[in-house]
């Protein structure tokens, strides 16, 4: 074998194997806080842990409004920002193209993926609270965390739209299909699974925000249940926020924190989970 083959068979075995450190390292680095989680909030987990709202300055009872507020305001995101993340995707990528304005629109949404959390919280503060005049609620929160996740979904959605293979839309167009009706009955039915992949993300990221829903949507201490969008929630992420910093026992309510943040990672996974099947179970239909 010439030199010049082995120096590059060596780079390429010395690269690959960087890449297997590097992801050996994530996944070492997300078992070891899986497991940390587990084995310090495992203790906390209960029946009445999970159903009892929060009592004696929350250093004792359970969580459930918290659970329900998340549940809530991560479903309530999806709902608003799917819908409109996927037009978004359809109009940039099947009418506007390679136009000025679209590439000015594709900047402007990968910029706004890059901003801090905290700045989607004050906007939502200044606009849905106070502008709108929705106030704390459960409504300012939701469309607050819609407004963060768009970026993700518009991205994913409009780059699963480039992997539906040309063939398909000149087949409808050849058969007499408007576009409008190519898009709504070959390239969408197409696309979606690769959609549903970025409304994944963009659940998980809302169910675990902190920072966007601190001043739009939760409370620290809520004892009436949910009965409408205006009404304010309380949220896991918030809720580990206040035990671990506000609290006026911390050290007593370590075990309610990690508890708190294990139920939390188990509802992401849940949530995740549910959402991946039904993706897989479009691609099925697809297939066949």
């Amino acid at each position: 074998m010439p030199d010049f083959m082995k120096m590059r068979r060596m780079r390429e075995n010395l690269m690959f194997s960087m890449l297997r450190l590097a992801a050996l390292v994530n996944v070492f680095a997300l078992f070891s806080v899986c497991a940390f989680l587990v084995w310090n909030g495992l203790s906390a987990l209960s029946w009445d842990f999970l159903t009892e709202v929060p009592r004696n300055s929350m250093t004792e009872g359970g969580i459930l409004p918290c659970i329900t507020g998340t549940t809530l305001l991560a479903l309530g995101s999806l709902a608003v920002s799917f819908p409109l993340g996927v037009a978004s995707a359809v109009y940039m990528h099947e009418y506007a193209g390679g136009s000025p304005f679209a590439r000015y629109i594709r900047l402007g949404v990968n910029n706004l993926a890059g901003v801090p959390s905290i700045v989607f919280g004050l906007f939502g503060m200044s606009f849905f609270v106070i502008a709108c005049g929705f106030g704390i609620s459960l409504l300012s929160g939701l469309l607050t965390l819609a407004v963060l996740t768009l970026p993700i979904i518009i991205g994913t959605s409009e780059e699963a739209l480039r992997q539906v293979p040309v063939t398909l839309r000149e087949a409808s167009f050849a058969l007499g299909a408007t576009q409008s009706r190519t898009i709504m009955s070959v390239v969408l039915p197409a696309a979606l699974p690769g959609m549903l992949t970025g409304g994944i993300l963009g659940l998980s990221r809302a169910a675990g925000e902190t920072a966007a829903i601190m001043f739009t949507g939760v409370v620290f201490f809520s004892r009436q249940e949910v009965d409408s969008i205006f009404s304010p929630v309380m949220a896991l992420s918030n809720h580990i926020y206040v035990l671990a910093s506000s609290g006026t026992e911390i050290d007593k309510t370590r075990p309610l924190q990690y508890g708190t943040a294990l139920v939390l990672v188990l509802l992401v996974l849940g949530m995740n989970f549910v959402a991946v099947v039904l993706r897989d179970h479009l691609q099925k239909r697809r297939g066949q």
